[in-house]
C-alpha cells in the first residue's frame, strides 16, 4: 500500500467522523503523550522511597493519552458522556496506594489528559510546566517538612523483663517522645515491643540502641524511619 492510499483512506475515515480532523486527532494524542512524559519525568524525578514502580510511570502516560482520546470522543455529546460513564462504570480498581502523592500524579495526569482532549492545548502545557516546578520547588525546599522525623523502634523484651516500667528512664534520657503502638505475643509469651520515637536533638541514635540492646539482655534491636515502614 503507498503512502497515497493510506492518506485517501484516513480521509474517508474523516469524513465518516466529520467531528474532528486527522490534525485534531494526531495534537491530542501527540501533545497528551508529550506532557503525561514530563510528569513521570517530574515524579521519577521527585520520589523519594523504595516502593517506586517503573509500571506505575508507564500508567500515568497511558492513562493521559487515554483521557484525551475519551474526551476527544465525548466532545459536546451528553447522550456520549453518559453511555461512556455507564461503560467505565463496570472496571473496578483494587490496587492501594501506599502513598497519597502518588494519588495526586494521577490527577495531575488525568487533568493534562482532559485539558489535550477538549482542545485547551495553551492551558495545558502551562499547566503542566507550572504544576511541574512548583512540584520541584516543594521538594527541593523540604517544605512543610514536620520539626523531626519519627522512627519506629522494634524489639524482643527478654525474658523477666517488665517492659511497661523497665525502658521509662532509658527512654526519658534519649527521646524527646515516645508512643507504643503495638504488642504482640509470640511463642513461650515472648513479647515484642513497637514504638513511635522521636530522639532529641543532642543525641546519638546509637548510642540510645547500645544501652537498649544491654539493657534488654542483648535482644535484637531495629530502628526504622517512619516513611520507609511500608504498609506497617
Amino acid at each position: 500500500m503507498s503512502g497515497t492510499d493510506f492518506l485517501a483512506i484516513l480521509g474517508n475515515l474523516q469524513d465518516i467522523t466529520q467531528v474532528f480532523t486527522i490534525t485534531d486527532m494526531v495534537l491530542t494524542i501527540g501533545l497528551s503523550f508529550v506532557l503525561s512524559a514530563v510528569i513521570a519525568w517530574v515524579y521519577k524525578s521527585t520520589y523519594h522511597g523504595m516502593a517506586y514502580s517503573q509500571s506505575y510511570v508507564h500508567t500515568l502516560i497511558m492513562m493521559s493519552m487515554i483521557v484525551a482520546v475519551i474526551m476527544l470522543v465525548i466532545g459536546s455529546n451528553i447522550a456520549r458522556a453518559f453511555s461512556l460513564v455507564g461503560a467505565l462504570s463496570i472496571i473496578r480498581f483494587r490496587n492501594a496506594m501506599k502513598d497519597t502523592r502518588d494519588v495526586g500524579f494521577i490527577f495531575f495526569a488525568i487533568a493534562i489528559g482532559m485539558a489535550c482532549g477538549t482542545g485547551f492545548y495553551l492551558l495545558a502545557v502551562v499547566s503542566t510546566l507550572a504544576i511541574s516546578a512548583l512540584m520541584f520547588q516543594l521538594t527541593g525546599m523540604n517544605l512543610f517538612a514536620a520539626d523531626g522525623r519519627e522512627q519506629v523502634l522494634r524489639f524482643r523484651v527478654a525474658d523477666g523483663i517488665d517492659y511497661e516500667t523497665a525502658f521509662l528512664s532509658l527512654f526519658n534520657r534519649y527521646l524527646e517522645r515516645y508512643k507504643l503502638i503495638s504488642v504482640k505475643i509470640g511463642q513461650n509469651d515472648s513479647v515484642r515491643l513497637v514504638y513511635l520515637v522521636k530522639f532529641r536533638e543532642d543525641i546519638n541514635p546509637k548510642a540510645f540502641l547500645s544501652d537498649l540492646h544491654r539493657l534488654n539482655g542483648h535482644q535484637a534491636v531495629s530502628l526504622i524511619n517512619e516513611a520507609d515502614e511500608n504498609g506497617f
